[in-house]
């Protein structure tokens, strides 16, 4: 009786800790909706709701920061700085020495690199906050009203300070939501600040359908993609391509063997979200950029330039498409090393039915994964584009961008199987203290 009751606390109490955690992670995204809302003082909002909407590059850059653009809220650059300062230092770490090095001290090498990711974090974010300032001070409003009430060096340093105050805080949210939460922090941010906008989305979707700007014929269209989309991100997501692989272990006596086989799996998608994200993130900048010089008759090619990086565009599409690619590819070789894997088969003694161990091992594992990112990186493509050309084309009013719905889908699965990862690790544990009592 007692030991019944004492395993129906201790479920209790694992549920609870579950409760909490998930407690936390709803109260954190609370309060990066409410400061979604706080402004940075000096700027006209309506004009700068004017400015942002129509825009294809401030639309996408909106959207991921949850509506605090328009509003240029403290929030307004999301974790977006955070997120490029931890992937340039992700590929630097495979490329430059010291950094490599720091790789391979444990946990006090993890903790160097974070530090110099936040400070990396800083500067960029201090950089685009700078940046956007002094872009916005030239800005007029299609109503002709300034974006800016009071242009000069007060408005730029308070939006220097509030915007990169914003980021920093979001990073330390991320990252506690990430400790003391279920999944990753800074992936739930980007999560919710795409979400924000999804019912005032629908509301206005509904309004064009009633009012007839919108047929019935397009809407269905709109959700068959978006329900195939989500599927086809979801299948690829969790497709493998197992490779098999047989261990020789001792049963008994000098010569007496037993094979036993298993399968190496390996992710057509290893590299996840980080190719668009990135891939996103390194178009804003020349587009932003550009937009500091494009003033006046002279710059006119640069206003030319700025359109033509805008989303919908074909430049635009076939940019990302190759950076895409080209950071797949990149960032699954830094996560995944076909001679580190090669090495750790051969030591447990393992081997690939026809196929030497060693160096040869180490080729096939290679040769297959490259086949794999490049369908990988493909899909990627193929997800992120196709709501783009439905909005060009066709123009449907689809307000999930292809990148965007990946990173919905990504996020949560991801959380999903986190929460079932922390419910099975409660009920082994559980199992553990039951054997251990009858033991007893």
């Amino acid at each position: 009786m007692a030991a019944a009751k004492g395993n129906a606390l201790g479920k209790l109490g694992k549920l609870t800790e579950l409760r909490q955690r998930i407690f936390f992670v709803i109260g954190a995204l609370v309060v990066f909706r409410l400061g979604s809302f706080i402004p940075v003082p000096g700027v006209n909002p309506e004009a700068m709701t004017n400015l942002v909407n129509g825009n294809g590059l401030m639309d996408m850059f909106n959207m991921f920061s949850g509506g605090a653009l328009e509003r240029f809220s403290v929030f307004a650059l999301g974790v977006i700085p955070y997120i490029s300062a931890s992937i340039v230092f992700q590929m630097m770490g495979a490329v430059v020495p010291s950094l490599q090095s720091l790789r391979k001290e444990g946990e006090a090498g993890k903790r160097k690199m974070t530090m110099y990711t936040r400070y990396a974090t800083v500067a960029l974010a201090a950089f685009q906050s700078f940046g956007i300032a002094v872009a916005l001070q030239g800005q007029v409003a299609a109503g002709g009203a300034p974006v800016v009430y009071t242009p000069g060096f007060g408005f730029i340093f308070s939006s220097v300070v509030g915007l990169t105050a914003g980021t920093m805080f979001l990073m330390w949210l991320g990252e506690q939501m990430t400790e003391r939460g279920i999944g990753n922090g800074i992936s739930l941010l980007i999560f919710a600040g795409i979400v924000a906008g999804l019912p005032g989305a629908v509301v206005h979707t509904l309004g064009m359908a009633s009012n007839g700007e919108l047929s019935l014929i397009k809407l269905l269209m709109v959700l068959v993609v978006t329900l195939g989309v989500t599927g086809f991100v979801v299948f690829m997501e969790r497709a493998q391509r197992r490779i098999t692989v047989n261990y020789a272990r001792r049963s008994g006596g000098q010569k007496a063997y037993m094979n036993q086989s298993s399968n190496l799996p390996l992710k057509i998608n290893m590299s996840g979200v980080i190719p668009p994200i990135f891939a996103s993130s390194l178009l804003m900048f020349p587009a932003t950029a550009v937009s500091w010089f494009s003033t006046g008759q002279k710059s006119r090619w640069l206003q030319d330039l700025t359109q033509a990086l805008s989303p919908g565009n074909p430049l635009y599409e076939t940019v990302f498409s190759v950076l895409v690619i080209g950071f797949a590819f990149f960032y699954t070789a830094i996560v995944f090393n076909a001679d580190e894997t090669a090495d750790n088969l051969k030591r447990s003694g393992a081997l690939i039915p026809g196929i030497r161990p060693g160096k040869a091992t180490a080729g096939y594992i290679d040769a297959v994964m490259t086949r794999l990112t490049g369908v990988g990186a493909l899909y990627l493509v193929l997800v992120c584009l196709v709501p783009s050309f439905m909005q060009s084309a066709w123009h449907v009013p689809f307000y999930f961008g292809g990148t965007s719905l990946l990173i919905v889908v990504v996020v949560v699965m991801d959380f999903t199987a986190q929460v079932q990862a922390h419910l099975v690790s409660h009920q082994y544990e559980s199992l553990l203290k039951k054997a251990n009592l009858r033991r007893n």
